[in-house]
């Protein structure tokens, strides 16, 4: 009996869940609303990775939409763009790009208005570029845009057998080492309240283990 449960794991391997990231903008004419948009994201299945707050100058803008360069609306897009701050944001889920496509809308506001009222755009846009957030088209678009905004992130998919022993040896386990090191040395007596979280060093190494899990 065993042997058959054995056998039939072995025909049926856990399903490996692919989770997509995109990069969403709450762009300067929607700051304001920065709240009430990121709780319709978390409803929505996102999870939000991770976020920051911009202020873009008019080059960094050019770069970003390097791909519309050329075209008439692109001084006023960078313009636009760089007159106040954005916040800038990862987003995952399962088909994050193409669910956070729907969820946002059409890029004109006032067609959103039109044919799709419940969108992002439709509910805070108030024109057809200031639209109040922003959407990769694809996952290379994604890619590059999350490399842009978050130098430092990880794209995914999240790296497997030695890419991932590769990046546990170079990103967490020293920082894991610091953490736990400095841990031994205080041996606090309630390590949750008056060690664990006493340095920077082991707030890093708890969230990086956090968010690799």
């Amino acid at each position: 009996m065993e042997n058959d449960k054995a056998h039939m794991e072995q025909e049926m391997p856990h399903p490996n869940i692919y989770v997509e990231r995109t990069l969403a903008l709450i762009k300067p004419d929607a700051v304001h609303k920065e709240e009430e948009i990121e709780d319709i994201i978390l409803q929505a299945g996102f999870t939000i990775v991770q976020k920051r707050k911009v202020h873009l100058s008019p080059e960094q803008c050019s770069d970003f939409y390097a791909e519309q360069y050329g075209k008439l609306f692109f001084p006023s897009l960078t313009a636009f763009m760089s007159s106040g701050p954005t916040i800038a944001m990862i987003l995952a889920r399962d088909k994050a790009i193409a669910h956070w496509k729907a969820l946002i809308g059409p890029p004109n506001s006032a067609k959103a208005k039109e044919t799709h009222p419940d969108s992002l755009r439709a509910i805070n846009g108030t024109s057809d570029r200031r639209n109040a957030v922003h959407g990769s088209d694809c996952f290379s678009s994604a890619e590059r845009d999350i490399k842009f905004m978050f130098p430092d992130a990880i794209i995914e998919p999240i790296p497997v057998g030695q890419s991932a022993k590769d990046y546990l040896g170079r990103f967490v386990n020293p920082t894991l080492l610091a953490g736990l090191t400095e841990l031994c040395k205080k041996k606090p007596s309630d390590p949750f309240v008056s060690g664990l979280f006493s340095t920077f060093e082991n707030i890093q190494c708890f969230k990086v283990l956090w968010d690799f899990l």
